[in-house]
């Protein structure tokens, strides 16, 4: 990857009309991965560095230009297009500053230029600039090329011919520039080109009889790449050929598991030929020789439908692994030898999870049920044609899709994210893959280099929330940052939409932190929202709004109003699971205000939605619910589904210290736990259940723990321990927990979280934490502490505050 240009070292002693002669020096260019150059001399040795010195290039808008003029590929960039590519908004000396950064880029790349000698790399010409580079100076140039040369060559060969290429890339192509817009077509490209490379090595090594060595290197390529068919194609066939039958067999359920999950298309035939293939031990599958001459490529297919090198078939026509190599050029020109310019690195697309289907019902494939008429019998004898209709239409709309659909990666992701919405609200399985899912498309579409597709990509998974602590941070973070990325690179002013659906998504996902950002990203997308005729786009910003209403305690009448406009909003436009949303958010704010009546209308209200929607995690919150208002009224709520916990007799408020009504309320408490076992909810499972009890056992006057009893209180450690300390008579300790207690998240568990720490400050006689606890709790003096989370309480706040503020009151010492 050597281009040749006037430059470098002078020649003395000449002549030429007095002028002095320049050595002729050589320059590779690398995009695949940050933009770099590096000299060497002519004959190959280092020039500044051994094996190539790297050539500095100034800032990032230096970089960007000649990013800009290698993607052109030798044909001239007008000045003017140079600015509208390098800034959003041009400043109004932006000709000058380009004029400046090409000067400087040609001092950088030709040192020894004489004054007034025409530039012979990067020359002006016409209205702009261009990069006169061989063809053999680019190293995404060269590699298009060996990608190119390597279909046409024996396989140990082109197996070494793509090792070589694959080794020049240091990380995903352009990787500086992913905001840009003229970039996102070529790293598109590149990216592509690259995939498909890596599964021609790994058919040159299967045609070698190396199949082990292939299958380690398809296993990371199908975890980055889950939508590639033909990858796990591959790598089956690889495990199948290195001796391990059962782990190819495997290999093939995931593939069939996430093709359906996510995309809700059946396995390609390729896939499915193979399966058969296996588990009849075909001969065909038998591996060459380890070790051959390798001189005809074999990929285990049947004769009649061999796959050629490039990834075609010759066998029957629309197989879907019968793609050619996109971007092979027939214009890069040159052999591509750059060892040395680029060091070895796999594309940028580390942390996409591995696409292993969760659990939870996905859609059933194409071949269950289709093409039936008789129904399916229930255990009852009965016939139930309504499920298998539903079934076969299900089945015949997925195969259309992927019969008519583009198999173009933007298709695709936008239309997994559609079936990821509708998985997460099944729970338990289905919730979890979705989230793991969710993150594998931001990803994909990052790659993509399009920032609009991005946007649609990640505010389009606008599942409602109602817990305020997120399952997963580090993926929640990086839900985040990936949004708060795309938000950058939208065009100002433009695609107010799916700006607020990204702000929307900040919000969400940053709930229950104490960052300024995410009340600020609710505040906004609520504001676009209302400026827009879009009701589920203002219902998705009305959740991130209630995520961010934890500012301080007592908001829960702020909760009630976002709540009771998500009601009205969702039932007068059909947005179920919104309306579901609402009256969760009323039920926990009414809980909150002692206003169970109210609470107990809103329960039965999402019930009802719930069972005629089938909504299962609706049941979670209904039965805590429950549970709540038994411990805290000694009566059960009315109208409660069988589904919820078990019911009591009624006894009147007030009776609460009753042993049966205890036993009631914490046998209520368990059987709602059970619920959350699978539920998918670990931000939920953790720790709740025994503060739930220990809460029951403190409004009862009981020690906070049973005597013995070994708990894991999980988050809520910290405003747990020094009461329990205090019971287990270690006074100093719980000193020491108590000041060492961090202030309370600003989630549902706020107000019960301050409750706790007031209670052992008063008994420890901390009157620092006495007062900062009563300045905090006193906005939600009108509430019942904890109500607000619709799981558990500690009674009201105001009993709280007044013991606070009898012990402030107080003499010191009494």
């Amino acid at each position: 990857m050597s281009a040749l240009y006037g430059g470098g070292r002078r020649a003395r002693g000449e002549a030429g009309r007095g002028r002095e002669r320049w050595s002729v020096v050589r320059v590779r260019f690398g995009v695949l991965g940050p933009v770099a150059a590096w000299a060497v001399d002519a004959d190959g040795g280092g020039a500044g560095g051994v094996g190539g010195g790297a050539i500095a290039l100034k800032g990032p808008r230096h970089r960007a230009v000649l990013a800009r003029l290698i993607a052109a590929r030798g044909r001239v960039v007008p000045v003017d297009m140079l600015v509208e590519d390098l800034w959003p908004d041009p400043p109004g000396n932006a000709v000058g500053a380009v004029r400046t950064f090409v000067a400087a880029l040609r001092r950088a790349l030709e040192p020894e230029r004489p004054p007034r000698a025409p530039a012979r790399l990067l020359v002006t010409q016409g209205p702009g600039y261009a990069l006169r580079a061989e063809p053999d100076a680019v190293d995404a140039w060269c590699f298009e090329a060996a990608a190119a040369a390597a279909r046409e060559l024996p396989p140990r060969a082109a197996a070494a011919r793509l090792a070589e290429a694959l080794g020049w890339w240091r990380g995903p192509a352009y990787a500086e520039f992913t905001d840009l817009p003229w970039a996102r077509t070529e790293r598109s490209r590149l990216a592509e080109l690259r995939l498909h490379a890596v599964e021609l090595h790994a058919r040159a090594r299967l045609s070698l009889g190396l199949a082990a060595e292939a299958a380690a290197d398809l296993d990371g390529h199908v975890a980055e790449h889950p939508w590639r068919e033909d990858a796990w194609r591959l790598l089956a066939l690889a495990l199948y050929r290195a001796g391990r039958q059962a782990d190819a067999l495997a290999v093939l359920r995931r593939a069939r598991t996430m093709l359906v999950e996510q995309l809700g298309v059946d396995p390609g035939p390729a896939l499915r030929r193979l399966e058969a293939d296996i588990l009849t031990q075909a001969a065909h599958l038998e591996a060459p020789a380890p070790g051959g001459h390798g001189a005809g490529w074999d990929t285990g297919e049947p004769e009649g439908g061999r796959h050629a090198p490039g990834g075609g078939s010759t066998g029957a026509p629309g197989a879907r692994d019968a793609e050619a190599v996109p971007g092979a050029p027939g214009r890069s020109g040159g052999g591509g030898r750059g060892g040395g310019a680029s060091e070895g690195c796999r594309a940028g697309t580390a942390g996409v999870p591995d696409g292993r289907g969760g659990g939870g019902p996905g859609p059933s494939r194409a071949g269950d049920d289709a093409g039936t008429d008789d129904g399916v019998r229930g255990a009852d004898g009965v016939t139930d044609a309504g499920e298998a209709g539903a079934r076969r239409v299900w089945a015949e709309a997925a195969a259309a899709y992927d019969r008519t659909v583009a198999a173009s990666a933007r298709a695709r992701l936008e239309s997994t994210v559609g079936l990821l919405r509708g998985l997460a609200v099944t729970g338990g399985g289905g919730l979890q893959a979705a989230r793991r899912h969710r993150v594998a498309a931001v990803v994909a579409a990052e790659e993509l280099g399009d920032p609009e597709l991005t946007a649609r990509v990640i505010g389009a998974y606008d599942v409602p929330a109602i817990w305020t602590c997120v399952d997963d941070p580090e993926q929640a973070a990086r839900v985040v940052a990936a949004a708060e990325r795309a938000l950058a690179t939208l065009p100002p002013g433009e695609h107010a939409a799916a700006r607020a659906r990204l702000l929307a998504t900040v919000a969400v996902e940053s709930r229950g932190t104490r960052s300024a950002r995410g009340p600020q990203a609710a505040r906004q997308a609520e504001r676009l929202a209302r400026g827009l005729d879009d009701p589920a786009l203002l219902a998705f910003a009305l959740n991130g709004v209630f995520m961010q209403t934890f500012e301080r305690t007592g908001l829960a009448a702020a909760r009630d109003r976002v709540g009771a406009e998500l009601v009205g909003l969702s039932a007068r436009h059909g947005l179920v699971t919104y309306e579901v949303l609402g009256h969760l958010v009323r039920m926990q704010a009414r809980g909150a205000l002692a206003d169970f009546p109210g609470a107990d209308a809103h329960a039965a209200a999402a019930d009802g939605l719930a069972e005629r929607h089938e909504l299962p995690l609706v049941a979670v919150f209904t039965s805590w619910y429950a549970a709540l208002r038994l411990a805290e009224t000694a009566a059960p709520a009315p109208a409660v589904p069988d589904a919820r916990a078990p019911a009591s007799a009624p006894v009147a408020p007030g009776a609460a210290g009753t042993a049966g009504t205890m036993a009631a309320a914490e046998a209520a408490y368990r059987a709602a736990a059970e619920r959350l076992d699978g539920a998918g909810m670990p931000g939920m499972e953790r720790g709740l259940l025994p503060l739930a009890l220990l809460c029951l056992r403190l409004r009862h006057g009981l020690p906070p723990v049973a005597d013995g009893a070994a708990v894991d209180w999980g988050p809520y450690e910290p405003w747990v321990r020094p009461l329990v300390l205090l019971a287990g008579g270690h006074r100093a300790e719980a000193a020491k927990a108590l000041r060492a207690a961090p202030e309370p998240p600003r989630d549902l568990m706020l107000e019960a979280a301050w409750c706790l720490v007031a209670r052992a400050a008063v008994a420890l006689g901390d009157r620092k934490t006495m007062a900062r606890a009563r300045d905090r709790l006193t906005p939600a003096a009108a509430e019942l502490a904890g109500a607000g989370t619709g799981l558990l309480t500690l009674g009201p706040v105001a009993d709280h505050l007044a013991a606070l503020t009898a012990a402030l009151d107080a003499p010191r010492g009494a």
